[in-house]
């Protein structure tokens, strides 16, 4: 199957899984806004999604998703380096200005991942995993605002968040408009344009999350 043995079939894998991702943290930056702005409001929707069967269907799709494109930018990485030595991602235009972004895509990719891990331990096993088996946090699991605002009271925790996002920011940034080109949804003026709508739209989202980290880091739950 071409999806599996060819080197184009995989960059699709990988543009196809890269943009549900970003879908998903779209749908993440701002059901975690709202904790920015009401405690009840952000434990309704924590409760809302819990573990109704939509909610888990979408955790295992979302999983399956994460897993496809990881495996698959191991594999092209490992490709490319036996091919072109250190030039990890070959598009047919690379900006200056994501330049350095598109050479250290897998690196950042690992931090992107550390960052992942720390981020379901903090949440998802306090809150859906625990919801499933019992209780097994210091609050009820379907109180989000409570973990959030211990998380942040973390300074090491506020730092690796920090970091992580940077890291989101620069990932995403390349991998918004290269993904489009691999699908052929390019050319001279629509590559300008996806890159300017990308960095908009994920400065937009890793800027959603960031005002979380800063607004629980700096004040708690008491502003």
């Amino acid at each position: 199957m071409w999806l599996i043995n060819s080197s184009v079939g995989k960059k699709v894998v990988m543009s196809v899984t890269g943009i549900c991702l970003i879908l998903f943290l779209t749908f993440h930056a701002l059901m975690n806004s709202v904790a920015l702005f009401s405690k009840d409001g952000y434990n309704a929707v924590c409760e809302f999604l819990g573990t109704n069967w939509y909610a888990l269907v979408g955790t295992l799709g979302l999983a399956a998703l994460a897993v496809l494109h990881l495996i698959y930018a191991f594999v092209l990485t490992i490709q490319n380096r036996k091919a072109r030595g250190q030039n990890r991602y070959f598009v047919t235009a690379k900006p200056e200005k994501v330049e350095w972004a598109s050479q250290n895509m897998f690196v950042l990719g690992i931090i992107i991942v550390l960052g992942l891990l720390l981020h379901l331990f903090n949440f998802w096993y306090n809150m859906m995993f625990a919801e499933l088996v019992g209780n097994i946090g210091d609050h009820v699991p379907t109180d989000g605002y409570a973990y959030i605002v211990d998380t942040f009271s973390n300074p090491v925790f506020t730092v690796l968040y920090i970091i992580w996002l940077v890291a989101l920011w620069f990932h995403l940034s390349h991998g918004f408009w290269s993904s489009l080109q691999t699908l052929g949804l390019n050319g001279k003026t629509w590559l300008k344009r996806w890159q300017c709508i990308g960095i908009v739209w994920v400065t937009i989202i890793v800027g959603l999350l960031l005002l979380v980290v800063l607004k629980f880091a700096l004040c708690g739950g008491a502003c």
